[in-house]
């Protein structure tokens, strides 16, 4: 039985979406190359690796078992090119970072300062949901991954990095936007407009309010801070975001509430499984990390 790396690479990327669709997106394929790679791996096994109940693709027995055998070929391949990075020092080398949606507002700067110093580094980025970035941590897919919350009841290492402070945001001309000390009650009344369930920046928020004995009035639940700001640019409620999240923003639409209690302080973790061997680059990034926060905060002093 022969298999090539393509096919291996290939595979590993349907099975862990489940979609021929979405590999091909990840893989830079088009769908029937994808198709066709998956088949011709599967007449080499001589046995059918995936299957379609309903809607859904599932792997099948066998699938299962070349999917743990092509992880462990593509992170013994990883190993040898980070052991041989480390080799060369920082003249070369890949870089991947997981990172929450929010701090996209803050880690592409640091990242391409980094690049910039170091030239000859490969970085990816993948942004995504914190539910997403979970699962790609459980399975040990990026060399760091960043996001507002240390995550529980996982064996991983969470280093704080940087200042991540939440703010009340409305619409400038929202009744309370002249206020200032403006009670945590007053505020629980309006109504909310929020991340996804599971959101980091939600559950800081949620648990905060519910310390003080409110419960918020979800009116929205949105995908993204982008389409958050648009929702309180138009006039459907207030929400809780990272100033991070605004930072960028001239319009003088959106407008910080001076709510007692805020800005809520919360940190940037990086994370990576308890264990894990980082390699040369990953660890020189992570002290570029740390060396951005104590400039930030000598210049705050």
């Amino acid at each position: 039985m022969r298999l090539s790396l393509r096919q291996i690479s290939i595979f590993e990327s349907v099975a862990r979406h489940l979609s021929y669709t979405r590999a091909a997106e990840e893989m830079h394929l088009t769908q029937p190359a994808v198709f066709t790679q998956v088949k011709q791996l599967e007449d080499s096994v001589g046995l059918p690796l995936l299957e379609r109940i309903g809607k859904r693709m599932h792997l099948t027995t066998a699938g299962q078992e070349v999917l743990a055998t092509c992880r462990e070929t593509l992170a013994g391949l990883e190993r040898l090119e980070m052991r041989l990075a480390d080799m060369q020092g920082l003249k070369r080398g890949r870089l991947s970072i997981a990172i929450v949606t929010t701090a996209k507002y803050l880690i592409p700067r640091l990242l391409g300062e980094f690049c910039a110093r170091y030239p000859g580094i490969e970085a990816a980025l993948t942004v995504s949901n914190r539910e997403k970035l979970l699962a790609r941590l459980v399975d040990n897919q990026d060399d760091l991954t960043i996001l507002g919350t240390p995550p529980e009841g996982m064996d991983v290492v969470a280093t704080p990095i940087a200042d991540n402070p939440l703010i009340v945001l409305a619409r400038h001309d929202h009744p309370l936007a002249a206020s200032r000390s403006i009670p945590l009650s007053r505020v629980a009344e309006e109504p909310f407009v929020l991340r996804e369930k599971g959101s980091g920046t939600r559950l800081a928020t949620e648990r905060h309010f519910a310390e003080h004995g409110f419960k918020l009035k979800v009116r929205m639940e949105l995908g993204s801070n982008e389409a958050i700001k648009q929702a309180i640019a138009g006039g459907l409620g207030v929400s809780v975001l990272s100033s991070h999240a605004i930072a960028l923003e001239g319009s003088g639409v959106l407008q910080p509430l001076d709510v007692k209690g805020f800005p809520l302080m919360r940190q940037w973790y990086v994370a990576y499984p308890k264990g894990k061997h980082l390699s040369a680059v990953a660890e020189s990034f992570l002290e570029h990390l740390l060396g951005a926060q104590t400039l930030q905060r000598s210049t705050k002093s």
